[in-house]
């Protein structure tokens, strides 16, 4: 069988962090035997645009095809406009970009997956309609929580991917019912999940981890994995961290907007480390002492359930599907947007003893039975093949 992806993220050569969820994914799958392409449109701004503003003169730093890993990777260019999934949605432009890839390349898929209703989502109703091929649509979270929001276009557009779809799928059971109370239409949950095996404690000390990657081995570190943007809270992590005393450092992995902002509230307290190779993050989880993730809004957030595969202490917000992961342990989670919240949880944690040894254990083994990339994986395929027999039939 092979399956087409669309996606507005996924990781290259020059940002191998950018989506590393789907790769987890597709390398899963193509364990499975499911023969996989992917297509990451590359939005680029039109002549007058880049005249107008040096932020809209972005430089295409990724190649347009590789393969990484096994799997064929194209990022055709497309036109793209400040603000479109408010006004201007591209998903129609988006769609003569991949049809283009298809045609150029001779790609003929049994069906195609899209992620995120907007913009993928939207693009692979109008691929699907051109081809006569059937397409699933997973749901991550902005999707749903944020982009609908921005206007009645937006919303439509949201309801538009969603009906169009053979099948939805969400990564947690929230956002499946938001979708239900939002558009009425049914989705099935499966989350993406880890890979366990690589997800696994370093042999390195904690103390040969810093020292590999020159963090100080004298302080508390409280660490960040993700964009560097408002929505991930890291501007309420930044005063956190400036507040707490000198014992305390937060790292933050990845880039962002945010960053200037982040180091100008901590200073020498906030650790940028820009992003790093998705096989080091373990590393880099395993050596702090806390994981922590302040987000507005999420799905079901990888990069959590990579640090509990590792039995890293975890401090996060109630949001998206993270309440349901943590379950009976769901009192550890904070409201998010207040610096002093994650203040006190932090004490708490790393003062009183709040995280013990069987909290860990248990939200391990819930990981272990819900959130195991190569067995979802296998679930997927399962869903791939019979909606295949059904439109074949």
């Amino acid at each position: 069988m092979k399956v087409l992806w669309i996606t507005s993220v996924y990781p290259s050569s020059q940002k191998p962090g950018e989506g590393v969820f789907h790769e987890t994914q597709v390398q899963a799958l193509q364990m499975q035997g499911v023969d996989v392409a992917v297509i990451c449109p590359s939005p680029v701004n039109p002549a007058p645009l880049r005249l107008l503003k040096k932020k809209y003169r972005q430089a295409r730093t990724v190649p347009e095809y590789e393969e990484r890993k096994g799997i064929p990777v194209y990022r055709p260019p497309y036109t793209a406009l400040p603000g479109q999934l408010k006004w201007a949605q591209p998903h129609r432009r988006i769609a003569k970009s991949v049809l283009r890839t298809i045609e150029k390349h001779g790609l003929a898929p049994d069906l195609i997956h899209a992620h995120f209703a907007m913009p993928s989502g939207g693009a692979a109703a109008v691929v699907s309609q051109r081809l006569k091929v059937p397409y699933v649509l997973t749901l991550h979270g902005s999707d749903v929580n944020i982009y609908p929001q921005y206007s009645k276009g937006a919303f439509r557009a949201f309801e538009t991917a969603v009906h169009s779809a053979a099948k939805v799928l969400a990564v947690s059971d929230e956002l499946k019912a938001k979708t239900k109370e939002m558009t009425g239409a049914e989705c099935s949950v499966l989350p993406i999940g880890v890979n366990l095996d690589r997800f696994q404690k370093p042999s390195a000390s904690t103390f040969e981890l810093r020292e590999k990657f020159g963090l100080p081995k004298d302080k508390k570190l409280l660490t960040f994995v993700g964009r560097l943007v408002k929505g991930k809270g890291v501007a309420e992590l930044a005063e956190a961290v400036r507040q707490l005393d000198d014992s305390y450092r937060a790292v933050f992995i990845g880039d962002g907007p945010e960053k200037q902002h982040i180091r100008q509230t901590a200073g020498e307290k906030a650790i940028l480390t820009g992003q790093v190779a998705n096989h080091e993050i373990s590393e880099y989880l395993a050596a702090s002492d806390l994981f922590v993730l302040p987000s507005y809004s999420e799905g079901m957030p990888t990069v959590v359930i990579e640090a509990l595969a590792l039995k890293v202490p975890v401090l996060c917000t109630a949001v998206g599907g993270v309440p349901s992961l943590f379950g009976k342990h769901e009192h550890l989670l904070i409201k998010p947007r207040s610096v002093s919240n994650i203040i006190k949880a932090v004490k708490v944690y790393m003062e009183e003893g709040e995280w013990r040894k069987n909290i860990a254990e248990e939200l391990y083994q819930t990981v272990c039975k819900d959130y195991d990339a190569s067995k979802n994986a296998k679930a997927l395929k399962e869903k791939y093949e019979d909606l295949w027999r059904r439109e074949k039939n």
